[in-house]
């Protein structure tokens, strides 16, 4: 089967790394099946894979791709999650031994996809293949950190660091949808007014000073962002972190966290649960993610490079 696959570690140059072509189909092992992939969605998790974040040279090469929409042995249309563990608490917790399809499993970048039976999600016939395609990673984990982290009323006032990203247009589309105020920040006018045409109530160029301080902040940025996100925060409110593309380390002024009583809480991906419910959430309001870009996945060094550069806004989703 044809394939996208990584097949060495490059730090500086990671498209280096990218290779299209045949593939072994995958075999499903005891309670697992196999999906036909119809679309798959690109992730910042796949690039760092080719730059050797959280695998090594050892386990290449592996199939590409966290994200999937498709159709399952039994004919159904699906969603993959793309957690790989053992449910906890009643599916409610992650387990802390989980991986994501394309760490330890060959992931989504191919014609099949092998998946634990519990990790399949009816799609709703009113999402697309590829809006389906775009959940289970950016939209699962922005909807995770608004509706089970963030611990927030409708009305409430929130900030998303970074806008332009899978996760933060998901945020922006997502809490808009429920009710919450809106702000987003940018370094890039574009991308404040593409913001704004997607839900956002106000937009501010990043570290502006904010006219009142909010509820939650919707932190993925990291170290770049971390003493704005802080400081624009009420007190007694939470910052949800859910990545740190700009940098893990980020220096604290932990006065302002005791002192105000904020709460800093991590955040990621979601269980099957609610990669179910986020589906359903779709289907209801009628919202749906923000595609970039469609390509066919023989194109997919365009898309790979096109997240490189930063120039998208919003998910890249590669059909078979």
């Amino acid at each position: 089967m044809f394939a996208v696959t990584a097949t060495q570690i490059d730090p500086d140059n990671p498209l280096k790394g990218l290779t299209l072509g045949e593939h072994p189909e995958p075999t499903a092992p005891d309670g697992w099946t196999t999906v036909t992939v119809r679309a798959a969605a690109l992730n910042h998790h796949d690039l760092w894979t080719l730059k050797g974040v959280g695998i090594s040279q050892d386990r290449l090469p592996i199939v590409l791709g966290c994200d999937a929409a498709g159709v399952d042995e039994n004919g159904n249309d699906v969603i993959v999650h793309s957690v790989i563990g053992t449910p906890v608490n009643g599916d409610e917790t992650l387990d802390p031994k989980r991986s994501l399809l394309s760490e330890v499993y060959d992931g989504t970048f191919a014609e099949k996809v092998a998946v634990p039976k519990r990790n399949l999600v009816p799609k709703p016939e009113a999402i697309s293949f590829e809006e389906a395609a775009c959940l289970p990673t950016a939209w699962l984990t922005a909807f995770r950190m608004l509706f089970d982290k963030a611990g927030l009323e409708p009305g409430s006032t929130v900030l998303i660091q970074g806008a332009g990203g899978g996760v933060a247009t998901a945020l922006i589309i997502l809490g808009r949808a429920a009710g919450y105020r809106m702000w987003a920040t940018s370094r890039s006018e574009e991308k404040r007014a593409r913001a704004l045409e997607l839900g956002a109530d106000r937009v501010f160029e990043s570290g502006a000073r904010l006219p009142e301080r909010v509820d939650a902040v919707m932190e993925t940025v990291g170290e770049a962002t971390w003493q704005h996100s802080l400081a624009s925060l009420r007190a007694g409110g939470r910052i949800v972190v859910s990545g740190a593309t700009s940098g893990m380390v980020a220096p604290t002024q932990l006065a302002q966290v005791f002192f105000l009583q904020k709460s800093v809480v991590g955040s990621t991906m979601g269980t099957r649960d609610q990669l179910a419910r986020l589906a359903v959430f779709l289907e209801q309001t009628g919202v749906r993610p923000l595609i970039d870009r469609v390509l066919p996945l023989t194109h997919a060094e365009d898309g790979f490079a096109a997240m490189h550069r930063g120039a998208l806004f919003g998910k890249i989703v590669f059909t078979v």
